[in-house]
């Protein structure tokens, strides 16, 4: 089988940019959220419809990322 209706969002969630990528296999809708520069996956989702991934995806992506610490950058601490 292939993936069929592939699409792409790029997207900003808890201050940090991301790509939702949805495509169909099947019956199946399957959802997957990325950071968007080195791609690293934040969170993936199955369901019987586009929308339900998605927001699976979505709402794993947003808990995630908000739970996410954030450092300052600082010149002074690299040597």
């Amino acid at each position: 089988m292939r993936a069929k209706d592939y699409k792409v969002l790029e997207s900003e969630m808890a201050g940090w940019p991301v790509r939702i990528t949805s495509y169909r296999i099947g019956g199946t809708w399957h959802a997957k959220a990325d950071n968007v520069s080195p791609g690293a996956t934040i969170a993936t989702s199955r369901a019987a419809t586009e929308q339900a991934a998605l927001e699976a995806v979505m709402g794993k992506a947003r808990a995630r990322l908000a739970a996410t610490r954030r450092f300052p950058a600082s010149a002074e601490g690299r040597k």
